[in-house]
């Protein structure tokens, strides 16, 4: 897991933070000054709070959860797509749906009738329709595809959340803190913290910064991935392993209870001609 430098943050401008007259004073303790009028974020503070998010971010990661990014804005959505996409991570780079997660299991069913239109697609039923049907059905699918494709592998509710710009994402943010998902996310100085469980304090405008702690958070979600691997191809290897064993040690245990068999037959025999000779 990279540890970003001071001079990183610095030179992609995460210290920018938003005009004094539009601050939010719950950020106050995130903030080192202010220079012509605009707010400076204290980098020390984004740098351990990102080692924070990222460590925690990569326990969840390893343990199999999932985590969903959330970045809709027009300078964040295409970093998003190009970050997440490497860590086969759901996210959301259109519209947030309303009650994608407080409604979850509406979220399930668009994304099964998607399947099933596929399926459709591939067993020839789409060609028993009419033209207009099949035309309808076909921008039906292409509009759930926008906005639903890259969570179709999201079969149950998150165990955490990656939201850039909480104020944009305010529904994303309502929604995972009334089911008690943990929330991360790039927090700007004009926006309320209040909702958020790892706070990174940061500019959410400016791409390079986008940029720069998205594949922070990227890089930790792979190194959790990478050492789960680890783990289970360490246990499938000890438990071929111990298979062996047992299978060796039965397989000897059996060559004993025969050679023991055999011995006792040849005792059985011998004293049958013994008794024989009396």
């Amino acid at each position: 897991m990279a540890n970003l430098k001071f001079d990183e943050l610095l030179e992609a401008g995460v210290h920018f933070g938003h005009l004094k007259r539009k601050w939010n004073p719950a950020m106050a303790p995130y903030i080192f000054d202010e220079k012509k009028g605009i707010h400076i974020i204290d980098l020390n503070k984004t740098i351990v709070k990102i080692e924070e998010a990222a460590n925690a971010m990569k326990q969840i990661a390893k343990s199999g959860r999932k985590i969903l990014f959330v970045a809709t804005k027009k300078q964040a959505k295409e970093i998003l797509e190009a970050k997440v996409s490497e860590t086969r991570m759901p996210f959301i780079s259109e519209r947030w749906p309303g009650g994608m997660l407080t409604n979850f299991k509406t979220t399930r069913k668009t994304i099964r009738k998607m399947s099933t239109i596929d399926k459709m697609m591939k067993d020839g039923t789409a060609d028993t329709m009419s033209k207009r049907e099949r035309l309808q059905m076909t921008r039906q699918r292409q509009k759930m595809e926008k906005i639903f494709g890259c969570v179709v592998d999201m079969s149950r509710l998150p165990a955490a959340i990656f939201i850039v710009d909480i104020k944009k994402e305010h529904i994303a943010l309502a929604e995972a803190k009334n089911l008690g998902i943990p929330v991360f996310a790039m927090v700007d100085t004009n926006s309320n913290p209040s909702g958020v469980d790892f706070i990174i304090p940061s500019n959410d405008d400016a791409t390079k910064s986008i940029e720069l702690v998205l594949s922070s958070m990227c890089e930790a979600v792979k190194e959790g991935l990478g050492e789960r691997k680890a783990s289970k191809e360490k246990a499938d290897a000890e438990a071929q392993k111990a298979k062996a064993a047992k299978e060796e040690a039965e397989a000897k245990a059996k060559e004993e209870a025969e050679a023991k068999a055999k011995e006792a037959k040849a005792a059985e025999v011998v004293a049958e001609k013994a008794e024989e000779k009396k």
